[in-house]
């Protein structure tokens, strides 16, 4: 019986581990993971706050702690986000895919397809890619490149207000307040952490999804930097 295995860019005599993801791909990742979760569970509160407490507020000055923590973690975000643009340039080839999607590659199409297929449970082979295939490499680019500016951008407009006129962050994102006022900049700054929460859920359960059923490590890739595939079986039912 034939294999049920599709191969894309990678050859399938050869079962090596490859490594694809080094160490500062990696802890950007994790240190990228914490972060938006901090900012995710501090923006909620900053968005949604908490009852006021008794006593003088000076005594307890929680909400300001809250918004500290959050600009702190919104540091940490985009100095870690400048750093990985840094390494693009310097890493190996895997760490370019972040931030280039090869769309006008006739193989990066038909692989995108592959995937939307393979989604859509139309198709059950299983392919192996060194890296991201082209349907993760693509909703990567958008949520982890095109939103984190959107959030930074946002972000530093709205924290410009309170550093204010002619700050740092006025000078780099003041003209986020040309397009509107700052309400409606706090409302597309929480909507942008509603779609990164969203993308993060989705983004743990592919992960996890291509570990179990898929030809290749997923989880473990991210954790020690190295693609390990599993042996084709023939008659393999999926």
């Amino acid at each position: 019986m034939a294999q049920n295995t599709m191969t894309s860019g990678h050859d399938p005599a050869n079962q090596e581990p490859l490594y694809v993801f080094e160490a500062p791909v990696r802890i950007w990742h994790w240190v990228h993971a914490a972060t938006i979760s901090v900012l995710a569970v501090t923006g909620y509160l900053i968005a949604n706050p908490l009852p006021a407490l008794q006593g003088e507020a000076g005594d307890h000055f929680l909400m300001g702690t809250i918004r500290m923590i959050h600009f702190i973690a919104a540091y940490v975000f985009m100095i870690g986000f400048l750093v990985r643009c840094y390494w693009a340039f310097v890493g190996n080839r895997y760490s370019r895919q972040l931030f280039i999607v090869p769309f006008w590659r006739a193989a990066w199409w038909k692989g995108l397809w592959y995937e939307l297929r393979l989604y859509s449970f139309t198709t059950r082979k299983l392919a192996k890619t060194p890296a991201h295939n082209p349907l993760a490499q693509t909703a990567i680019f958008f949520f982890n490149v095109v939103l984190v500016i959107f959030m930074i951008c946002t972000g530093l407009a709205l924290y410009s207000q309170g550093l204010g006129a002619d700050s740092w962050a006025d000078t780099v994102a003041g003209w986020v307040f040309l397009f509107g006022s700052s309400q409606e900049v706090r409302m597309w700054h929480l909507l942008g952490m509603w779609l990164m929460v969203v993308f993060v859920v989705v983004h743990v359960y592919m992960g996890v999804r291509a570990d179990l059923i898929g030809r290749q490590s997923s989880v473990s890739t991210i954790v020690s930097g190295w693609r390990t595939y599993k042996d084709d079986l023939p008659g393999d039912p999926r």
